[in-house]
């Protein structure tokens, strides 16, 4: 459960994007998107030799020479020698919790207008607020607030959809919360991306947003469903009040060509 839990990850991000299989490892790319680390990754990495953790850092400093960062993603069964060879050369790590929910949320959902991304009003929505979702994270991590960074962001949203359903949370007559859903594979689908207006929080409308994207997975054949946090992210507490455990940790690790 945890290998699939951690493909259907490592999948949906993939969404939308060019993915092969190279010499020991998942090359994900986007030429289009050179900036974004979520359409320029590698993953499921196999290497565990120093000839062979030679032979993959050159391949992806090949295949990744139009991208601002080299990107791993790493989990319980990438070889330990690959990381430390990521962390000896300076690479930059990241954490996530994987937590997966098997049955049905503990909280009861809050009555709030959810509407499916259909059409370009609905993305004019989440575009705007993509851009400030963007600019809270820029702030707190250091990074760059460049706007244009945003909407590189939405456009690899809508690169998902479909399979990925992404949804828009209305108050008063606002688009004020986004999210999305997709059934995965093999039972497991998974839910992310989520986002609340902060003049809107501690209203009921993530858990909403959860709901209906836990459904909607559900609906078209998940079961189990997975949720990523930061585990800076303060989120990772509700997601576990709400049914979600913890499963395994996974790492990013980035370093600037």
């Amino acid at each position: 459960m945890i290998r699939c839990a951690i493909e259907v990850n490592w999948r949906n991000l993939a969404l939308g994007h060019e993915v092969s299989r190279l010499d020991g490892a998942v090359f994900v790319k986007n030429t289009t998107l050179p900036d974004i680390y979520d359409a320029n990754f590698v993953f499921d990495i196999t290497a565990p030799e120093p000839a062979e953790i030679d032979r993959l850092l050159a391949l992806a400093a090949r295949e990744y020479a139009y991208a601002a960062k080299i990107t791993f993603r790493l989990d319980p069964f990438t070889p330990t020698a690959f990381e430390a060879r990521l962390a000896l050369e300076g690479y930059e790590r990241r954490e996530g919790v994987l937590m997966l929910l098997d049955g049905p949320l503990r909280r009861p959902a809050s009555r709030f207008r959810i509407v499916p991304i259909e059409d370009e009003a609905g993305w004019t929505a989440f575009a705007e607020l993509k851009r400030l979702d963007w600019r809270e994270h820029a702030t707190e991590k250091n990074l760059d607030p460049d706007t244009a960074i945003a909407g590189r962001l939405v456009s690899a949203s809508r690169l998902k959809c479909p399979p990925a359903q992404y949804i828009l949370a209305y108050e008063d007559g606002r688009a004020v919360g986004h999210c999305s859903a997709w059934e995965g594979l093999d039972g497991v689908g998974q839910v992310e991306d989520l986002f609340v207006h902060p003049e809107h929080l501690h209203r009921g409308i993530g858990t909403a947003m959860l709901h209906h994207c836990v459904e909607a997975a559900r609906a078209r054949g998940a079961g189990s469903i997975v949720i990523v946090v930061d585990v800076t992210n303060t989120a990772k507490d509700m997601y576990a009040a709400l049914g979600w455990r913890p499963m395994a940790l996974c790492r990013q690790y980035s370093k600037k060509q």
